[in-house]
């Protein structure tokens, strides 16, 4: 069988230019050696995410919908949030996304993935975690902008892996978190 990972490449840093500051992130420019020669590739310096594929005992995720303005549409995804909290681990940053958008607590946590979104232009890498035992909790956090008119539900996994399979709704977070946490119940399942 086949180990499959990713591999480090060790490059020269001949330049690197901050080409526009952002509110949330950046795009930088960078030359580096490449082969024979020199490249140059512009990117968007992101600072990461946390996110929550949070179910029910009854197998029901917990979805939002809100607007994301580069699409023009109402987005169907997971509880997320940014790794704007200096120090926060991923999985602390989670607990809180959980709890800030959706009122929620969990007390069963486990790691699925951490997924590149796009390595082609971003450097952005969102961690991706399975929530269970959930419980409401009261939180203080004013929800503002896009997330001032959220849309909660919950949804049968096996309706949101039906729903991605036939591209009905195409969030990359929301996709890969709902197949993994499929695949990890089917194998729990299946080692009972």
């Amino acid at each position: 069988m086949t180990q499959l990972r990713d591999q480090d490449v060790e490059l020269e840093l001949v330049s690197s230019e901050l080409v526009f500051e952002g509110a949330v992130w950046n795009v930088r420019s960078d030359t580096v050696t490449y082969g024979d020669g020199e490249m140059t590739r512009q990117y968007v310096e992101h600072p990461g995410a946390a996110a929550v594929v949070a179910i029910d005992d009854d197998e029901r995720v917990v979805l939002i919908q809100q607007y994301r303005h580069p699409i023009k549409q109402r987005d169907w995804e997971i509880p997320a949030g940014l790794l704007d909290v200096a120090g926060e681990p991923p999985l602390e940053t989670a607990k809180r996304e959980l709890s800030e958008e959706v009122d929620l607590a969990a007390d069963r946590w486990q790691p699925l993935v951490a997924m590149r979104t796009t390595p082609g232009g971003s450097d952005e890498v969102v961690h991706i975690f399975l929530a269970r035992g959930l419980s409401s909790v009261e939180n203080d956090f004013e929800r503002e902008h896009e997330e001032s008119d959220m849309l909660v539900q919950r949804v049968d996994l096996s309706e949101v892996v039906d729903a991605v399979l036939d591209g009905r709704v195409r969030n990359g977070i929301l996709a890969v978190g709902a197949l993994a946490a499929a695949e990890v119940l089917r194998r729990e399942a299946a080692s009972a």
